[in-house]
């Protein structure tokens, strides 16, 4: 009884910690999904003054995670976990969240990064892989990619979340908006709005989708016609 009670948790263990290390190497800065080439409108907002430092800019991740673009992502990625498995739920899922991309380059920022996940994660092959392809939006490849191995979804979430609002922070100092030692300090204080977002996207379903943070998304659009700019977006 004992020796079957340790092998067991030894498994789950050994499981936890591979869904683990899987996490920080598919939403680590080196995987290369090319995040460090946008900023989701960031750069325009710089521009015009309506992010200017870094109580802005910590304002304005907490309004994308809570009502803007990251939210409507954690949704996206919540329903594709669950539809792993269903090719029909899958494709679905993919056509609203391209559909739902403000903006040209929002798209492009989406669908770029969602191809070079899926080329990347190849090197976990698995049956999953057939039922994307390369115009997949970012969050829902790495929300089926990640349900196809296994990693829990709130776990899931919460990196993904993390790694989001990481890039936009790298934007933030890379746009002299803000140091770096401030980078990570807002990073530090923004932990239990991650927390709370991924909890909540857990629980989530297509119905809770939504946004209202309209000066990100202008913006975005703004961005477009930036002639000289550092991202793609």
């Amino acid at each position: 009884m004992t020796t079957d009670h340790t092998i067991t948790t030894t498994m789950t263990t050994d499981h936890d910690t591979q869904s683990l290390l899987r996490l920080m190497t598919w939403l680590s800065p080196a995987f290369p999904v090319g995040a460090f080439a946008y900023s989701g409108g960031l750069e325009a907002a710089a521009r015009d003054c309506v992010v200017t430092d870094a109580g802005e800019l910590r304002q304005w991740l907490e309004t994308l995670l809570g009502n803007g673009s990251i939210w409507n992502d954690a949704v996206l990625l919540a329903e594709a976990w669950h539809a792993h498995e269903d090719q029909p739920r899958l494709a679905a899922v993919a056509e609203l969240a391209t559909a739902l991309a403000g903006s040209a380059e929002r798209h492009l920022e989406i669908t770029a990064q969602g191809g070079a996940f899926l080329e990347a994660a190849a090197a976990w092959p698995h049956p999953v892989l057939a039922m994307l392809d390369q115009t997949t939006p970012y969050c829902v490849a790495v929300g089926a990619i990640a349900a196809a191995h296994g990693v829990p979804l709130e776990r899931t979430l919460t990196a993904y979340l993390h790694a989001l609002a990481s890039q936009h922070v790298s934007s933030g100092i890379r746009l002299s908006v803000l140091g770096q030692r401030q980078g990570v300090t807002m990073l530090a204080a923004l932990e239990p709005d991650i927390l709370d977002v991924a909890a909540c996207a857990s629980r989530s379903t297509l119905d809770d989708l939504g946004s209202a943070a309209m000066m990100a998304d202008l913006m975005a659009i703004r961005h477009e016609t930036i002639h000289t700019r550092l991202f793609r977006s």
